[in-house]
């Protein structure tokens, strides 16, 4: 084979190769990947002229509008407390307390992005639907099927995220909330 066939070969080949980690990577990567507490992972160059380009490419292709984090900081989770990866065929128990941000929401995402379909048609939960008693101490179950109290659905049984939006944070977005701040997420039973 002639040099010139190798090196077209080779070009192409790297060409096709480096793509596709190129977009593996940012499609595997989660919304603020950079600091993990717990379970929660988060960042603080959304929406800003710092963000990498890293960060530009997840967010234009899951993290539609963000917002700077002097507005609302973003925590995404895939895994448990215990480091078990989230799915729709298990039922977990998120509890939590105030947060140091005007509102909260927490919302269920598949790997993909994307809202679950559920029948309830219940995406997420907020503070600004928990009385001022349940604010300091709330719970919510995630499960399948419908539960008592606070229910978020998994839609179904694939691999899901959460993600939660502290908006309006004390610090300005200046730091992290600390693990104690953040939801915990108890897996309970798988079916």
């Amino acid at each position: 084979m002639k040099n010139w066939a190798r090196l077209l070969i080779g070009g192409v080949a790297g060409v096709l190769i480096g793509s596709g980690a190129a977009i593996w990577t940012v499609r595997a990567g989660s919304l603020g990947a950079q600091n993990a507490i717990g379970p929660w992972y988060t960042g603080r160059d959304f929406g800003s002229e710092a963000a990498s380009g890293y960060t530009r490419a997840v967010v234009a292709l899951r993290g539609l509008l963000a917002l700077p984090a002097s507005e609302v900081r973003y925590y995404t989770a895939a895994t448990d407390d215990a480091g078990q990866p989230l799915t729709g065929n298990c039922t977990y128990t998120l509890t939590g307390g105030a947060l140091p941000a005007k509102w909260w929401s927490v919302t269920l995402y598949d790997r993909a992005g994307y809202l679950v379909p559920n029948p309830a048609e219940i995406y997420s939960v907020g503070s600004a639907s928990l009385s001022p008693a349940e604010a300091a101490r709330w719970a919510v179950t995630i499960a399948p099927t419908k539960q008592p109290g606070r229910w978020l659905p998994t839609g179904n049984p694939a691999p899901f995220e959460l993600t939660m939006r502290a908006y309006l944070p004390a610090d300005r977005g200046k730091g992290d909330f600390t693990r104690a701040q953040l939801p915990q997420i108890k897996r309970e039973r798988c079916a």
